[in-house]
């Protein structure tokens, strides 16, 4: 579709068309493993890479294709492929850059499963995280070593809320000639556009607030189209692939080289395919993605500016906020709102956090964000628990500190639920 179009027009109409048989209108659940030949040449051809089509449904699907194609409008990327997680699709993502020994950058300032992937079941693969504090950016130029193949981080960082200087450490990669990969997951293309300050690479759970609903898991992987893969770095890509009988990727795929290698063999080979019916009720969400995140920003500002005001509260970490370190930064790159996911820190500390999200009766205590409905959870208990005090520190997550995904339900009944659970955990 025409690049131009508005944003809301893309969330309802990218990638789609009228089903060419029934003229179904909405995207149908191709609920199928596998697809016919026309003949012999033609399964050859597709096998070899040398024409496009569906094979069987771990590689390509065709509801999973609308979404792939919806969500890389939205983020101008390229080109996109999906994932059955969040992590899988990171999975895809680095086993695509790297080979054993190599090296990458990584904001410390993560979610604390993003951390443990990086930093203990990626290095049984040969592949090392080096965390950073991302608050300088020079940093990550200072942490720059020659087997380095990319920097990491989140744009809004789950789960404390911390903007990340895009458009600098896009330039020290740039500089470094590595790619910056970017998870926008808490802020979705509606509030950021990471490639717009030169993000290569975006990564996302579609778990979270592209779905939006809590029904559903997914992951996906967008390129932008314009790293140079040819520089030296990555032979992977721009040389010999034996899986294809010596295919060079980046010579045949240009600016699309990178997805579709991650399809044709990371895809392929570790079989993290996206189900057709969770791209169905992705791509239903997606829908209403700006209505829903215009929502979002609104009562995670009330609820911020409520919890800003109470003696209970230590401190609140929303970038919205005109106390925020980094309110700045949340002007420059998320201009319609700082996202609907914070922390604040209790007074009373570890105990303190427990018997809130014990007491709360509105919101819900679970571990995921992005849900219409408001959730609440205590990181150190939960999904940070196992890392160390001084990683817990360092991600955001100490004792004190609780995490909202605030949702879609009127400000002042989450502002009251929160209230009295605040009296109830004194």
């Amino acid at each position: 579709m025409k690049a131009d179009f508005g944003f809301e027009t893309k969330a309802i109409h990218a990638g789609a068309r009228p089903e060419a048989v029934t003229g179904a209108r909405v995207t149908p659940i191709f609920q199928t493993s596998s697809y016919v030949f026309d003949d012999a040449e033609a399964a050859a051809s597709l096998f070899n890479l040398h024409n496009f089509g569906h094979i069987y449904s771990r590689l390509s699907n065709p509801t999973v294709a609308v979404l792939e194609e919806r969500i890389a409008a939205l983020e101008g990327g390229r080109a996109a492929v999906a994932a059955a997680s969040g992590h899988a699709a990171q999975f895809l993502a680095f086993f695509t850059l790297l080979e054993p020994g190599d090296v990458f950058l990584a904001s410390r300032n993560l979610y604390g499963g993003t951390l443990t992937q990086f930093g203990l079941s990626f290095k049984k693969l040969g592949w090392t995280c080096r965390f950073v504090d991302q608050s300088d950016p020079e940093n990550f130029r200072r942490a720059l070593t020659e087997r380095c193949k990319a920097i990491f981080i989140e744009s809004l960082a789950n789960p404390g809320g911390i903007v990340g200087d895009l458009e600098a450490i896009a330039k020290i990669a740039q500089d470094a000639g590595i790619p910056l990969v970017v998870d926008n997951t808490l802020a979705t293309p509606f509030l950021c556009r990471p490639m717009e300050w030169g993000a290569d690479i975006i990564c996302h759970s579609t778990t979270k607030f592209l779905a939006g609903h809590g029904n559903s898991l997914g992951g996906v992987v967008v390129e932008s189209g314009r790293f140079n893969w040819a520089n030296g770095k990555f032979p992977a890509l721009a040389g010999p692939e034996p899986a294809y009988h010596g295919l060079d990727f980046f010579e045949n795929f240009g600016d699309f080289a990178f997805t579709t290698k991650a399809r044709a063999v990371a895809l392929r080979d570790f079989g993290p395919a996206l189900a057709p019916m969770n791209a169905f009720l992705t791509l239903t969400g997606i829908e209403t993605l700006p209505l829903r995140m215009e929502r979002h920003v609104a009562n995670a500002l009330a609820v911020a500016r409520f919890l800003e005001s109470q003696p209970k509260v230590a401190w609140v970490s929303y970038a919205g906020l005109d106390s925020s370190p980094y309110r700045a930064a949340a002007q420059k790159y998320l201009p319609r709102g700082a996202g609907a996911v914070f922390t604040f820190g209790l007074n009373g500390g570890y105990a303190a956090g427990i018997k809130l999200v014990e007491s709360v009766r509105l919101f819900s205590h679970l571990a995921n964000v992005g849900d219409t409905r408001s959730l609440i959870l205590h990181p150190a208990s939960t999904t940070h628990r196992q890392l160390t005090d001084e990683q817990r520190l360092a991600a955001g997550a100490g004792p004190e500190v609780v995490r909202l995904s605030v949702g879609l339900e009127t400000a002042q009944d989450l502002i009251d639920d929160l209230a009295q659970a605040l009296s109830a955990a004194e």
